[in-house]
C-alpha cells in the first residue's frame, strides 16, 4: 500500500519524541530533519516539503509546546494539522446541478486508469440514487469503447457510443440529447488519452467542453508515476482548466507523494482515490483521514463506511443476537470471510486500525482464506450449522475433500473457537457506549 514506508518512518520519529519527558528546540529541529527526509523519499515535491517543515517547526518550537506536559504529543498534533491543511483541509465533492444533467468530462493520459474510473464513478453515483450515463468519446484507443461498455454493464449503467467513425464532439452532443430523452441526470464522458500531452488532445477536450457545457473537468492521474503527476496536472489546468483530480492505483507499491503535493502545487482538490482493481474500489478523498493513516493513527471512519456499505443494520443485529446466544457457526464464519473480501481483505482492514503499522511485519496472506473456504465447503450443511458434531472421522473426510492435511482442519476448528469467544466479547463491547458513539454496531468480524 502507498505510504507504508513513510508511515513507518514517521512513527519511528514520533516514538522517540514521545519517549522524551521534555523537548528542546534542537530535539524538534532534529525530528523535523528526519520528517523532511522521509517526505522527500516518499516523492513529495521539494518546495512543498520545505514549506511544510517550516510551518511545523515554527509552531512546534513555541513555548506553549516545549513547556507542555506532553510536548511530543503536541508536536504530533501539529504535524497532523499541517498535513491536513496541505491536502486541502476539507473534503471536496462533485456538486450536482439542478434543471438538467450534470456533465463530467474525464481526462488524463493513457494508462492512468481513466476508462475504468469512469465506470467506478458511475457505479458510485448509481448507488447514491442517481441515473448516470457513460459516454464513449475515446475513438482512438483500440477496444476503449468495448472496455467502457463491459464495465458499464458490470455496474448496471448504460453506455452511449457511436463507434469510431464520428468525431468525439459529435458523439458528446448526441449523448446529451440522449441523456435528456432518457432522463439521465449525470453524464460522464470518457475521452481519449495520449502517451504524452499534445496540442491535439487539448484542442479536442476544449472543443467538447465548448460544445456540451461541461460542469466538471476531472483529471485522472496514476499515483505510481511520482513527481510527473504534478507536471501533468499543472499542464491540464493551464490548457483546459480542471475542477479536481482523481488519484488511481493508490493501493500499489507507490511512495504516494503525489497525494501530499497535488493540492499545494495545483490548487485543485483530490476528489476520489482508486484503491483496487474492482469496480467498487473507489473512495472519497478525506484529507483528515489520509493524514491519520499516514501518521499511523488508523482510519476508523473509513472502515465504518466500508462496513456500512457491505453489512446492513439488520444483518449486524442478527449476528449480534447469534453471538450473544452462542449460535455462531461455520456458515456465519463463511459469510464474514466474503464480507471481509468485499471490503478489500484483511490487509486493507488492518491498515485502517490505529497502531496497525506494528502488524505490517506479520505474514498476512489474504489467499489463505481460500483454504479456509475450501474446508468449509467440504463440510455438510449439518456440520456447518452445528460444528460440535465434527468428530475425527468427519475431519478426515473434510480434509480429503479440501485437499489438505487433517492438521489444517484441526487448526481451523481451534481458530473458529477462539474467534467465537473473541467476537462474542467484541459484540458486547460494540453494543455499548463505544458502538453508540459511531452510530452503529460493528459486525462481529471487526
Amino acid at each position: 500500500m502507498a505510504f507504508e514506508n513513510l508511515s513507518d518512518k514517521l512513527q519511528n520519529v514520533f516514538k522517540r519524541l514521545r519517549g522524551k519527558g521534555r523537548l528542546s528546540e534542537n530535539d524538534v529541529k532534529e525530528a523535523m530533519r528526519e520528517v523532511k527526509l522521509a517526505l522527500l523519499e516518499a516523492d513529495v515535491n521539494f518546495k512543498v516539503v520545505k514549506q511544510f517543515i517550516a510551518s511545523v517547526t515554527e509552531r512546534a518550537v513555541g513555548q506553549d509546546v516545549l513547556n507542555s506536559l506532553t510536548p511530543g504529543q503536541m508536536v504530533i498534533k501539529i504535524v497532523n494539522e499541517e498535513m491536513i491543511s496541505l491536502m486541502g483541509d476539507s473534503t471536496t465533492e462533485i456538486t450536482m446541478v439542478s434543471g438538467g444533467p450534470t456533465v463530467i468530462l474525464m481526462c488524463g493520459l493513457q494508462g492512468a486508469g481513466k476508462t475504468t474510473m469512469c465506470a467506478k464513478l458511475a457505479g458510485k453515483f448509481k448507488s447514491q440514487g442517481r441515473r448516470p450515463l457513460l459516454v464513449a468519446c475515446d475513438i482512438y484507443r483500440p477496444a476503449a469503447i468495448d472496455q467502457l461498455t463491459v464495465n458499464g454493464n458490470k455496474v448496471g449503467v448504460p453506455v452511449f457510443s457511436m463507434g469510431t467513425g464520428n468525431s468525439a464532439v459529435n458523439i458528446a452532443k448526441a449523448a446529451m440529447e440522449h441523456a435528456r430523452k432518457e432522463d439521465n441526470n449525470v453524464v460522464i464522458i470518457d475521452t481519449a488519452g495520449r502517451l504524452h500531452i499534445d496540442e491535439d488532445l487539448m484542442k479536442e477536450l476544449r472543443d467538447i467542453k465548448d460544445a456540451v457545457g461541461v460542469h466538471h473537468t476531472v483529471l485522472t492521474v496514476d499515483a505510481m508515476t511520482g513527481q510527473d503527476v504534478l507536471n501533468v496536472a499543472t499542464t491540464f489546468e493551464e490548457k483546459i482548466g480542471i475542477t479536481g483530480v482523481i488519484l488511481t492505483k493508490l493501493d500499489g507499491d507507490t511512495r504516494g507523494g503525489a497525494a501530499l503535493s497535488l493540492r499545494a502545487v495545483t490548487g485543485k482538490p483530490i476528489l476520489y482515490v482508486g484503491t483496487g482493481e474492482k469496480l467498487t474500489d473507489i473512495e472519497q478523498f478525506y484529507p483528515d483521514r489520509m493524514a491519520s493513516r499516514i501518521l499511523g493513527m488508523g482510519d476508523v471512519l473509513s472502515l465504518i463506511d466500508k462496513v456500512q456499505a457491505e453489512v446492513t443494520e439488520e444483518q449486524a443485529r442478527e449476528m449480534e443476537k447469534k453471538l450473544r446466544r452462542a449460535e455462531f457457526n461455520f456458515e456465519d464464519f463463511y459469510d464474514q470471510i466474503q464480507q471481509m473480501k468485499k471490503m478489500g481483505g484483511i490487509k486493507s482492514i488492518l491498515g485502517m486500525l490505529p497502531g496497525a503499522g506494528q502488524l505490517r511485519d506479520l505474514e498476512i496472506d489474504d489467499d489463505a482464506f481460500k483454504q479456509t473456504e475450501a474446508m468449509i465447503n467440504s463440510m455438510t450443511r449439518k456440520e456447518r450449522l452445528n460444528p460440535d458434531i465434527i468428530t475425527p472421522p468427519r475431519k478426515r473426510r473434510i480434509a480429503a475433500g479440501a485437499g489438505v492435511d487433517i492438521s489444517e482442519v484441526n487448526k481451523l476448528m481451534k481458530q473458529f473457537e477462539q474467534s467465537k469467544k473473541m467476537m462474542k466479547q467484541m459484540s458486547g463491547m460494540m453494543g455499548g457506549k463505544k458502538g453508540k458513539r459511531f452510530g452503529m454496531k460493528l459486525p462481529f468480524g471487526l
